[in-house]
């Protein structure tokens, strides 16, 4: 009789869960949305640009979806470079056909032609963004995608008054894929942008700029929710707004344990959602970000981008914050070590692959035929990065996705080590026999449901530095981030297993290490790289290869009919 009503029970339970997920999929939407990437016109620092945008909007569209819900995006190129779209952040639980990076899910849509992106949100709330994964074209073409809780539920917060939205950009008074192509002519690094951008202004501190200066508007005592994006290519950046408190609720689409702060410090590609309570005097108040530059010696943009909060009614003369020294590794540590998953997560504690993966640059040593104008990094050499001693390269004819999923030899290998191939004092004085890696596509296999930790130890080869490493197709618990080499024995009674924060961008600290852990449970092919994009080009990049499972949402789906050739 106990096993009949066992039975029952699970029967009845099964059916309540049926009956849950019936009703969520009824309340659920399929959003239809049309992108042409074109070249537009665009003003900014005194000088008209042909900037390549979505539907001549710079920046793009947002899209605005519930958890959840599906997005069908048929994106027409009508540039002159090839392009594909990223979707930064979504899971694209078995549909890594509309992940978007060139080459590794999908070959580029060329000129002229056209590609479908479809894709479900399952389980992520808050901020994401998409953007261009071709060359340097995401400089102009990216945009929010704001996902709000499913129908019917609210925010574990009390509801604000009102969203604001803020995307930092970086802007070239020039074509950013003729500065990548300089740079990658000359071997050198390429010139840095000559602003940085709020929702795609600069702001009253660079020239022809201030009668466009973002507004955002707020009533004395309201509560407002700020999204807000890093959006720029090459470069971390500190954010603030003048007198006013910031408490952070959320990052990469994930709730976290409200902290509260003055300055934020976002790497490229990742988001953070802020309460600020408009609390001030009535007046106007800026709102603004500047770099934070870790790397020792490096040339980067010095400048500041603002935007302006405004009170209703205010004239007054904005308020200009002060804000952290570029430097500021202190600041940096600080607000990225106070994250925390706001409800207990299932973190894995048995690991079935457990790498240790070395981050950083490099140099190639100018080969025997190549002029010297080719070779005009340092001492006569070309930069490239790596990940273990292994420098990326992309196919150029196929995707990896396509030659895993039919079968096809000779487009990459699956001989990525799990460690580096030597030991060495990574954030010491390194050997320079050290600084040249080899090149390859090289991937590391994963069985469907395999428990990762990954150990990512930044290196001090020609410079250390700060670089925000994203992950796609899956979000990742950060059990801790340290300075020096990482030391099994006495930094792994630091890692937090009670409510680690679950990211889709890392920020691995300057001369350091961070440790993150995921189970493998989305089947495809999902590079993991250097989010400023100067670096993915030099080759700071992988690629994990995820076998499909056992069941049917398990398994990848077949790739859809049009998705382009090479």
């Amino acid at each position: 009789m106990e096993r009949v009503f066992s039975n029952t029970r699970c029967t009845f339970s099964l059916l309540n869960l049926l009956l849950l997920f019936s009703s969520f999929s009824s309340l659920a939407k399929t959003h239809n949305h049309d992108f042409v990437v074109q070249a537009t016109k665009v003003k900014r620092l005194c000088e008209t640009h042909n900037s390549i945008t979505v539907n001549g909007q710079f920046p793009g569209p947002t899209l605005e979806v519930n958890d959840g819900d599906t997005l069908v995006i048929h994106v027409t190129n009508k540039a002159r470079y090839n392009v594909t779209i990223h979707w930064h952040g979504v899971r694209q639980l078995t549909t890594a056909w509309a992940d978007g990076p060139e080459f590794i899910t999908q070959c580029p849509i060329r000129p002229g032609g056209s590609y479908t992106y479809r894709f479900t949100i399952s389980g992520q709330q808050g901020t994401l963004w998409w953007h261009a994964h071709s060359s340097w074209l995401r400089a102009t073409v990216y945009g929010a995608i704001i996902i709000h809780p499913q129908e019917g539920y609210s925010y574990p917060f009390p509801k604000p008054h009102r969203e604001s939205l803020i995307i930092l950009g970086e802007w070239w008074d020039a074509n950013p894929i003729d500065v990548v192509r300089e740079a990658t002519r000359t071997g050198a690094a390429p010139n840095v942008s000559d602003a940085y951008t709020i929702n795609g202004q600069p702001g009253d501190l660079y020239k022809c700029s201030s009668k466009d200066t973002i507004k955002v508007p707020v009533n004395p005592g309201e509560t407002s929710l700020i999204r807000v994006i890093n959006a720029a290519l090459n470069q971390q950046l500190f954010f603030t707004i003048a007198n006013h408190k910031l408490t952070v609720v959320g990052a990469d689409a994930s709730y976290v344990k409200p902290f509260t702060t003055k300055v934020l410090m976002l790497g490229p590609g990742q988001t953070t959602d802020v309460l600020m309570k408009a609390d001030q005097p009535t007046g106007r108040y800026y709102i603004a970000a500047r770099a934070y530059a870790s790397a020792q010696g490096a040339p980067f943009d010095n400048t500041t981008t603002t935007a302006i909060l405004e009170y209703k009614s205010a004239t007054s003369k904005p308020i200009m914050p002060p804000l952290p020294a570029y430097n500021d590794t202190a600041t940096a540590t600080a607000f990225t070590t106070s994250f925390r998953s706001l409800r207990k997560p299932i973190v894995p504690t048995e690991i079935d692959h457990n790498l240790f993966i070395t981050m950083g640059l490099g140099i190639n040593q100018c080969p025997p035929k190549m002029r010297a104008r080719n070779c005009q990094a340092p001492n006569g050499t070309r930069f490239t990065a790596s990940m273990n001693n292994v420098s990326f390269v992309l196919p150029s004819n196929i995707s990896i996705l396509q030659a895993h999923h039919q079968g096809i030899p000779g487009v990459f290998t699956t001989d990525f080590p799990a460690k580096p191939p030597v030991t060495f004092d990574y954030t010491g004085n390194v050997s320079r026999s050290l600084w040249q890696p080899t090149r390859g596509t090289k991937v590391y296999k994963l069985k469907y449901g395999s428990r990762v930790q990954i150990v990512l130890q930044g290196t001090n080869i020609f410079t250390s530095e700060n670089h925000p490493i994203h992950l796609h197709g899956y979000d990742f618990y950060i059990l801790a981030e340290g300075f020096g080499n990482f030391n099994p024995k006495t930094d792994t009674s630091k890692f937090n297993l009670v409510d680690p924060p679950l990211r889709n961008t890392v920020s691995l600290p300057v001369k350091g290490w961070a440790v993150i852990r995921f189970v493998a449970d989305n089947p495809g092919t999902w590079i993991m790289h250097c989010h400023l994009d100067v670096h993915i080009g030099w080759g700071l990049a992988t690629v994990f290869v995820v076998e499909d499972g056992p069941g049917p949402m398990q398994k990848l789906e077949q790739p859809p009919p049009d998705l382009p050739v090479c």
